[in-house]
Formats: C-alpha cells, sequence, structure tokens
C-alpha cells in the first residue's frame, strides 16, 4: 500500500483531492460545474493518437469507481459516478479539504449550501 493510499481523508487520497480542486476551481473566468465533467486532453500523435490523457490522480478515481470515463464526446470527459458523488459533498462539506469560499459554486450545486443568489432560489 503506497502512503498516499495510506493517508486517505473522506475517501480520497491527497492528489485526488488536489485534482479535484484543479478541477473544479476558477478557470480564468469561468466557474465550472460538477454537471458538466472534467475535461480532458488527448493524445495528437503516437500509439496512442486520439485516445484521452488520464492525469494519475484521474486514472485513479476511474479505477476505483469514482468517476467515469465518456471518451465519446469532444472533448472527452471524467464523470462522478454515485459513490464519487458522495464522496465529492464529503470532501466539499470539509472547510479543510476545501474552501467554502473559493468553492461555493461547487456547494451550492451540490445543495451542501443554499444558492447565494436569491433570483436563482
Amino acid at each position: 500500500m503506497s502512503n498516499s493510499q495510506k493517508r486517505m481523508t473522506g475517501g480520497l487520497t491527497p492528489d485526488e483531492r488536489d485534482y479535484i480542486r484543479r478541477e473544479l476551481d476558477l478557470y480564468f473566468t469561468t466557474l465550472p460545474t460538477v454537471a458538466e465533467g472534467f475535461r480532458l486532453r488527448v493524445w495528437r500523435t503516437g500509439p496512442q493518437a486520439g485516445q484521452p490523457k488520464l492525469p494519475p490522480a484521474a486514472k485513479s478515481l476511474v479505477e476505483r469507481g469514482m468517476m467515469r470515463l465518456n471518451a465519446d464526446s469532444r472533448p472527452p470527459r471524467l464523470f462522478f459516478t454515485d459513490a464519487g458523488l458522495a464522496v465529492l459533498c464529503t470532501m466539499m462539506a470539509d472547510r479543510r479539504l476545501a474552501n467554502p469560499r473559493r468553492f461555493a459554486h461547487v456547494r451550492c450545486e451540490l445543495g451542501i449550501d443554499p444558492s447565494p443568489n436569491p433570483a436563482v432560489e
């Protein structure tokens, strides 16, 4: 068992939590959503040309059944499974693992916090 697997908190390793935070954080001026999934890059040349590039943390999440790969969409995307959504909710609810201000958009989408915009409710 590797060190990162031993230090799992809330069902995720530190690398997996870091990957999720990076993917759900503000990207330029866009707030990504969980429902859109995580965009993946594609190999352009070589024997894997056209196949999605899976970062190690993403590969681990797929192997453990927390996320599923949709390679048919362009670009390919990763989506949370039901088990993955439960773990994501646990992670986002713990302010030590995800800053409530920085990830307020995700917390609202998951139903952890009420919507900050009264017009949306």
